[in-house]
């Protein structure tokens, strides 16, 4: 009774798992590994990169918002208005690398400026985290996922999961 139950129960579990991956927006493809590990790669789209970002950077100064994809990186443009005149529009740019580390995305703006002045290192810092966790949960709808691997191409930014029996 108690394996009946248990089998029922992982089988559950499966079916769970398996719908929410599928009904997430991001696009999935899946394969087995040969230790029986389900491989999953997820793409976001640059609407769904540049709103994630918008959300981020958590400024309603901020518009126009671009997020371009590069080989390796994204450079990342926009106007954010002068608190003083909001008819005043200055420039915002910064480049995003995401990486690895410890089986979660890692999102690194680097030389962040608005009208050529650098954004201060506090700021960077949350957008740091801010845009990783967004992200992350953006591409991840499976607990227990494990990031593999993130690629960012001109076309596409590209995430493998390993998910474990």
């Amino acid at each position: 009774m108690m394996t009946k139950f248990r089998t029922l129960s992982m089988a559950l579990t499966a079916v769970l798992l398996f719908a929410g991956l599928v009904t997430s927006a991001c696009e999935r493809t899946f394969s087995r590994s040969a230790s029986g590990s389900l491989n999953v790669t997820t793409s976001i789209t640059q609407q769904q990169l540049q709103s994630a970002i918008q959300s981020s950077l958590a400024d309603p100064l901020i518009t126009g918002l671009n997020a371009q994809l590069q080989s390796g990186y994204i450079l990342v443009t926009g106007g954010r208005k002068r608190l003083n005149d909001a008819s005043l529009i200055d420039t915002l740019t910064f480049r995003l690398d995401l990486g690895v580390a410890n089986g979660h995305l890692t999102a690194t703006v680097s030389d962040a400026q608005v009208d050529n002045i650098a954004v201060e290192a506090a700021r960077v810092s949350v957008w740091n985290q801010t845009i990783a966790n967004r992200l992350e949960n953006l591409a991840r709808r499976a607990p227990g996922a494990v990031l593999q691997s993130v690629s960012v191409t001109p076309a596409s930014i590209t995430l493998s999961w390993q998910l474990t029996k």
